[in-house]
């Protein structure tokens, strides 16, 4: 057994995030005669202590060692560092001091029960003297209090216990500057592949600039991030300082600039020269745009020579690699483009609305410390949930559960890859008999839970005898505290399932919209606690730790947040499903194949070798669904919702309507997966050439036809049109590749106007002599939207004659069927019939006389 080991410093997942985890290999374990739990000293720049937990498969033989950053500033190290990891000697804690740590001077007054709400939190938590922690729900102006540990009795390493007394002090603990909390890499979700390849332009010629000499190039000069506002870019900046350990320089984009004749450039030389005197050193420029903008488009002389300024600093960096610029802005494109080049900015990163997962990510971060607990009859509506059976039934699985029967099972398959999957499969068939008692969802998270518990300590070598009989007593020890606290199980799950919900309805959130939503929620929740605290007095400890957050209050906060890449355009979920629409089943079906598949499922598309369809083009009388339809499409397949009319596009003002064109599309793309339904399409892409058309529809037909069918990706992206007159829709939409579908829909028959009666009277106390049969056969020519308007006439009727009624009869629909006609006459449905069969045919031969044929 050696007595130490040197690994590389990697960053923490982010389960691990603030609960002082090592997770190292099963080798470097085996050299340290290590078990999981066990504490370790690590040695920087300085000494701290942690617990060590098993690698993640994908990491075993790389030795690495994954810390947060709370761990790797108490180790007085970074991400790519040399730490030694060696066996810690730890005692039990008699007492333990604390501190806040906040600006020098200042002074926090806590509540009573400070002391027990740090014990629950720390508890078996190995600790030493100087080491910073934060302690989860404890918080200061809506961000993590962090607290320093001043002194603890006996000396070195120590542990919390039961027994500890703790004494938490008021007064600020002395702080640095550099000594504040940190932004580290674990505190930016969602943005995984963007931070590496920040990484890699940064980092490296910061900490490693001999690579670049031994290759013969010069390092980076400049990185320029862009994409909407509140995505991360200045977050990823601020990570990227701190954990390469450079000098940060800030130049807000306005701050520099100056009334008085060359001041503006004087205070720009001033920051890269002290950026270069106190290398390795980040300039970062936020907002960029304000003090770059394109030479050619400006007026002012102060603007233009600030750009040939910052042109020649950047220039002028010397050394390879000791300073880099970071830029950060919205809108890149009014950047003056010499700027934009190799040796300046040498690469373009976009930061991008996150996606479903990213969402989740940041989500996780902004509520580590949040207490979340939604009841599970809130997080499963219109489920039977017993919680007592809940509670009981993951007692008794657990209980069912022998170990060495299941090491014996996954004995005969070698692939560790497929663990997982072995263990899964185990514990279903342990927990078959108690499925009946939990929701379907809440059942599949409680065996993939318990099977990530037994996973993690399961040993690397199933074949080494002393290895399973340790992972063996770890693993029956960890299911023993589950099953002993079910409770905390469930929370755990309760709080998965909760941020699964709000991941999937925060479409075009950023990471700043979800920020504000967390602290949102968390004020919904204070203001119910808020009749039960008497604000003159101590907060008693019993009412804070009845403190929690709820789905309700999340769902609250969302409805006031809008979100920031959305803000033009109106944006919505729908909540209208497939069960809402009556009839139309051949449309909703062709709506199925071309929308929900693709978005839904696109790997089945891949698998295929064919492309989704771009656009489906609604047509028919009005009243007959359309935008229903595109609704429930969008609900259906979980995608954003964006619905622009047609004349809301045009603009008087020359360009205007082209670029509001451009613009929906741009931010359809920015949050894929979205349907941009354009109602009356037929107001903004009427037929090109024709005599009553303006060189404004022309000019916005054609920005139609490019971004449809364009060189940009459409990836995530459908476009439904809805029109009443499709034959006056210029010819260049209506082919494959654009508007690939072209669906009509026709005139309700019998069986679709029962289905549509059944869903307009579903909440309607009806008669018992209202016979919805025949009111479908009575009901020809009446549209969705007409029946609609009948049922509403009908009751009204009642409410006339008598204001107390309290039932709908079959006279009031009778009377209702005289005032309220159908809108879909004989000549009407001819007449789609005939657009139908010119459109078809138009289609299946490419003329273009039968393409123009015009209906009057």
């Amino acid at each position: 057994m050696v007595r130490e080991v040197v690994l590389k410093v990697s960053e923490a997942f982010q389960q691990d995030v603030g609960y002082g985890r090592a997770r190292i290999d099963h080798q470097t374990r085996m050299d340290l005669d290590l078990s999981i739990g066990d504490v370790i000293e690590l040695e920087g720049t300085k000494v701290t202590t942690t617990s060590v937990w098993r690698a993640h498969p994908s990491d075993e033989g790389k030795r690495l060692v994954r810390i947060d950053n709370l761990t790797r500033k108490n180790a007085g190290t970074g991400l790519g560092d040399r730490v030694k990891i060696r066996r810690a000697e730890v005692k039990e804690a008699r007492d333990v001091a604390l501190a806040p740590l906040m600006p020098e001077g200042q002074r926090i007054e806590f509540g009573m029960g400070i002391d027990v709400i740090i014990r629950k939190n720390m508890l078996r938590r190995p600790i030493s003297k100087g080491d910073e922690i934060i302690i989860p729900g404890i918080a200061f102006f809506g961000n993590a209090l962090p607290f320093v540990i001043v002194d603890t009795n006996p000396h070195g390493i120590v542990m919390i216990t039961e027994r500890t007394v703790l004494h938490v002090k008021e007064e600020a603990a002395k702080i640095t500057e550099e000594e504040g909390t940190r932004v580290s890499y674990e505190d930016i979700g969602g943005l995984h592949i963007e931070i590496q390849k920040v990484r890699e332009m940064i980092e490296l010629p910061l900490k490693h600039p001999e690579l670049f000499d031994r290759l013969g190039i010069d390092p980076p000069k400049g990185v320029l991030l862009h994409g909407p506002p509140g995505t991360g870019k200045t977050l990823i900046a601020k990570a990227v300082a701190n954990e390469s350990g450079a000098n940060f320089y800030t130049i807000n984009g306005p701050e520099i600039m100056s009334k008085f004749y060359g001041q503006s450039e004087e205070n720009l030389r001033k920051i890269f020269e002290e950026a270069q005197k106190n290398a390795p050193s980040i300039v970062f420029l936020d907002e960029i745009d304000a003090i770059a903008p394109k030479r050619s488009e400006v007026h002012g002389e102060v603007e233009r020579r600030v750009v040939s300024q910052l042109l020649t600093l950047m220039d002028g960096l010397k050394g390879r690699g000791k300073v880099i610029v970071i830029g950060a802005t919205n809108i890149p494109d009014v950047i003056d483009p010499a700027l934009r080049r190799p040796g300046r900015f040498d690469r373009e990163i976009r930061i991008d609305v996150p996606d479903r997962n990213g969402r989740k990510e940041i989500l996780l971060i902004h509520t580590r410390g949040m207490p979340i607990n939604p009841g599970l009859a809130e997080l499963y509506p219109g489920e039977t949930v017993n919680e007592e059976k809940i509670l009981s039934a993951i007692k008794h699985g657990i209980k069912k559960i022998h170990i060495s029967d299941l090491l014996r099972s996954m004995l005969r398959s070698k692939d560790r890859n497929k663990r997982s999957e072995v263990v899964g499969n185990y514990l279903k068939v342990i927990f078959d008999s108690f499925k009946g008692e939990m929701p379907p969802l809440f059942y599949e998270k409680v065996i993939r839970l318990i099977a990530d518990e037994i996973t993690n300590l399961l040993p690397y070598d199933l074949d080494d005898t002393d290895s399973n009989v340790s992972a063996e007593q770890q693993i029956n020890e960890r299911l023993a505290t589950i099953r002993e606290s079910p409770d905390d199980f469930i929370k755990r799950i309760s709080k998965e399932s909760l941020l699964d919900d709000i991941a999937d309805i925060t479409y075009g959130f950023v990471g700043a919209d979800l920020a504000a939503l967390a602290r949102e929620a968390a004020m919904n929740a204070l203001r119910r606690y808020l009749p039960d605290i008497d604000l003159e007095k101590p907060i008693p400890i019993e009412l804070l730790e009845k403190m929690e957050v709820t789905l309700n209050d999340f769902k609250n906060a969302h409805r006031g947040i809008e979100p920031s890449a959305l803000r033009e355009f109106f944006v919505e979920i729908p909540k209208i499903s497939w069960e809402d629409i009556g009839g139309l089943e051949d449309v909703k079906q062709s709506l199925k194949e071309a929308v929900e598949w693709p978005l839904s499922q696109p790997e089945v598309f891949k698998r295929m070798g064919i492309h989704a369809p771009r656009g489906i083009l609604l047509y028919g009388p009005p009243g007959t669904g359309k935008t229903l339809l595109a609704k429930a499409v969008a609900h259906e397949s979980k995608a954003n919702f964006i619905s622009i009319k047609g004349p809301e596009v045009l603009s008087k003002w020359v360009g205007e309507s082209e670029k509001a064109v451009r613009e929906l599309f741009k931010k359809a793309r920015q949050v894929a997966p979205t349907i941009v339904f354009l109602d009356e399409i037929d107001s903004i892409a009427p037929r090109r050439g024709s005599f009553d058309g303006s060189h404004v529809t022309e000019s916005v037909v054609n920005q139609l036809l490019t971004s449809i069918d364009g060189l940009e990706s459409m990836e995530g992206v459908v476009v439904i049109g809805a029109t009443n007159r499709p034959d006056i829709i210029d010819p260049g939409l209506l082919r494959p590749g654009r508007f690939d579908r072209l669906l009509l829909l026709p005139a309700p028959d019998s069986i679709s106007r029962l289905e549509i009666f059944k869903i307009h009277t579903k909440d309607m106390p009806l008669a018992k002599d209202v016979s919805l049969d025949d009111l479908a056969e009575k009901t020809i020519g009446y549209s969705g939207a007409d029946i609609d308007a009948l049922c509403r006439e009908a009751a009204m009727i009642a409410l006339r004659g008598d204001i107390n009624a309290k039932e709908v009869r079959n006279i009031h629909f009778e009377h209702a069927m005289g005032e309220a006609r159908g809108s879909l006459t004989e000549d009407v449905i001819k007449y789609y019939k005939k657009v139908k069969d010119a459109m078809g045919s138009s289609i299946a031969t490419k003329d273009k006389k039968e393409r123009d044929i015009q209906y009057m």
